[in-house]
């Protein structure tokens, strides 16, 4: 046992770190001096409802607490100590969306996911308006669409927020929002929504006559080391029904994934950039310069403490990868051995390195839902072998995971036209826990050198507990670059990974390969 980790636990020198993210709600727990204490995780899913991608508010409830308790179980196995008192607390999730509430804070329509692609119109009559690329996924695009719709529960309409806000209010009761999650909402103007174009949503939905104006329905924002509220004694309630949380501990502004996933691999100044990789696969990179024109494949949102950040987001990520496991140790389980996930994973990952470059031909689009950077409303997963393929299990495991970066790289190339430099990539999430392979493979895709640290796979529910911690104990007027620099990376250890000439060659060819299996994504989803 760890007698300091003990010592911090009993004085409740603590800070906790919570993320909602696509299949996992995870809980960390750290000291003052930034390392893991402990971890709590609940498994999750969401759900296609009527054609839309969702969460049910009460999943989200039991997820949280399920994730706290799991957290709560390991320190009281481990030390033998309840948790009572916490100097920080902060909450990250899956950015954009739409979550509506009325003056009674009751839900008005399903929580509508990042996942969800039924915004076109929306977003291209926005972009044209604000002169500002609107992703689908953006809460101001889910919103505009409903008012195209006329969807009857506007009238009603008194907040919108994100996943992380609404999390954020049931623990503290206080509506407000990071500024790198509320770049996901609406269009940034310094730390704020950007007023100009508020005036000119405002004006062009006036004729529609509701009772309210934009700006009314936004949350409040915080940057980046502001206080965003207080454990009440009803969200220590919800996380901790036996009762020994108390109430009171500050919590840091809530943020979306992408922004503490930069913080977690320590990326939020110009020049610096990260992958995550999970569920969904997105890039972002600190900009030194505002890009030269719009571009409809480039989110422009910001880090927590809010500099220009280039997004690069694509919805499928990592869900191929897991089916196709999923597959594997069915075939096991049916050959009478008991499955091994964790080794299954790492054999798949081993024998993606022992493929040919190019993949041997085989094609892979892992699209289960739409993809707005190719443009695909919806998606439809496809495997294709030409005549002469060559189907291995590593030209197979090197096209699974190639599609997972091939739309990314497509966006990517919109950032080399604007002449954007990245001295490295760092990455995180799943697809780099188990080995070298999704490092090498991305450093391939990018031919950009891509690092890993020991923390990848903890991601944005430690870098969430970092920013709480920055909150508390932040020198007066420090960066946060600063901070993480003084504080956490110093002696971080780092492994890096060059590109590849073979790897990347071999990339390129499948990347050519998989624009034109497009056209077939195409015809499956308009056809099958």
């Amino acid at each position: 046992m760890n007698t300091q980790h003990h010592t911090w636990i009993k004085e409740g020198q603590l800070y906790l770190g919570i993320e909602l993210g696509s299949t996992r709600i995870k809980a960390v727990l750290i000291g003052p001096d930034h390392q893991l204490i402990a971890t709590g995780a609940h498994a999750w899913e969401n759900q296609l409802e009527d054609g839309i991608w969702t969460y049910s508010l009460e999943e989200v409830k039991k997820g949280l607490q399920a994730a706290y308790q799991s957290l709560k179980t390991s320190v009281q196995a481990q030390y033998g100590l309840a948790l009572t008192t916490l100097m920080g607390i902060g909450v990250s999730a899956m950015m954009h969306g739409y979550l509506a509430f009325d003056r009674e804070d009751r839900l008005l329509v399903p929580f509508r996911t990042w996942r969800n692609t039924m915004t076109r119109e929306a977003s291209e009559e926005l972009s044209s308006l604000f002169d500002f690329s609107i992703p689908q996924r953006w809460s101001i695009a889910h919103l505009y669409q409903a008012i195209l719709r006329g969807e009857g529960h506007l009238p009603r309409l008194a907040h919108i927020t994100t996943l992380a806000g609404f999390v954020h209010f049931l623990l503290s009761g206080e509506k407000v929002l990071g500024l790198g999650d509320a770049s996901g909402m609406f269009p940034l103007e310094g730390n704020r929504f950007d007023s100009g174009r508020l005036q000119a949503f405002n004006r062009h939905i006036q004729d529609r006559g509701y009772p309210w104006a934009l700006e009314d329905l936004l949350p409040r924002l915080k940057t980046a080391g502001e206080e965003a509220g207080r454990l009440t004694k009803e969200g220590a309630a919800l996380l901790d029904p036996a009762g020994d949380l108390k109430p009171g501990a500050p919590l840091c502004p809530p943020e979306g994934d992408a922004g503490t996933g930069m913080v977690a691999t320590n990326a939020v100044r110009p020049g610096t950039g990260n992958v995550s990789a999970g569920t969904s696969i997105f890039a972002m990179v600190v900009l030194h310069k505002a890009l030269a024109r719009r571009h409809p494949e480039i989110d422009l949102v910001t880090t927590p403490d809010g500099s220009p950040v280039a997004m690069v987001h694509c919805n499928n990520g990592t869900t191929d990868l897991n089916a196709w496991v999923g597959l594997m140790e069915d075939t096991v389980r049916q050959l009478g051995y008991p499955p091994n996930r964790e080794q299954l994973y790492q054999a798949f990952f081993d024998a993606a390195l022992k493929g040919e470059p190019d993949a041997g031909g085989i094609l892979s689009c892992g699209y289960y839902s739409g993809e707005h950077i190719t443009g695909f409303e919806q998606g439809r997963p496809l495997l294709m072998q030409l005549p002469d393929s060559r189907l291995s299990l590593g030209n197979l495991a090197r096209s699974i995971l190639f599609s997972n970066l091939a739309t990314l790289k497509i966006g990517m190339e919109v950032l080399e036209q604007e002449e954007v430099v990245l001295q490295r990539i760092l990455g995180h999430g799943g697809l780099y826990k188990t080995g070298d392979t999704g490092q090498l493979l991305t450093a391939a895709a990018l031919n950009t050198p891509v690092s890993v640290m020991e923390t990848a796979n903890e991601g944005g529910a430690w870098g969430i507990a970092l920013l709480a911690a920055y909150q508390a104990q932040r020198a007066q007027g420090e960066s946060l670059a600063d901070y993480l620099d003084r504080l956490v990376f110093a002696d971080m250890p780092i492994s890096d990974k060059q590109p590849q000439a073979r790897d990347v060659a071999g990339f390129a060819a499948y990347l050519q390969r998989f624009k034109a299996l497009l056209l077939v994504e195409r015809a499956a989803v308009d056809h099958v």
